[in-house]
């Protein structure tokens, strides 16, 4: 939940106003994430392979691991979320919370599966993959 800060300065104001559309942005899109789970996680898996960042044997054993991560994501408390994040918070200012946590899923775990050969690509390039198909799944939902 929004942080919200109550002590009369238009600072506070403002930082609390700041703070509860970011929290109202992180609903929005993990409601939206959860209502398209199967086409989102879909979509994200044909662009990395399509894009040549992940090389793998098997698509679909890629996008039932997505649709995994994804359901932990729609599930999680927002400490596990920022816990999964942590080491990739600095990797772009003012990230999307959902892309930025397939990412981290995509570059710490998905990377061993067994289905998996390879992950080519920056993090950033696996971020603004992830976060284009996001962008389109938001906006047309």
């Amino acid at each position: 939940m929004g942080k919200i800060f109550y002590t009369g300065n238009k600072e506070e104001k403002l930082l609390s106003k700041i703070e509860s559309s970011k929290e109202r942005e992180r609903i929005k899109t993990i409601t939206t994430i959860r209502d398209n789970v199967e086409t989102f996680s879909n979509k994200v898996s044909m662009k990395l392979i399509e894009t040549g960042l992940i090389e793998t044997v098997s698509k679909s054993g890629i996008e039932k691991q997505i649709v995994r991560c994804l359901d932990t994501l729609c599930t999680a408390e927002d400490f596990d979320i920022d816990f999964m994040v942590a080491p990739f918070r600095t990797l772009i200012s003012n990230p999307n919370i959902a892309s930025l946590y397939l990412t981290a899923f995509i570059v710490e775990k998905l990377i061993n599966h067994k289905d998996v050969v390879d992950i080519y690509g920056s993090d950033e390039d696996i971020y603004f993959c992830i976060n284009r198909e996001l962008a389109n799944l938001v906006a047309n939902s």
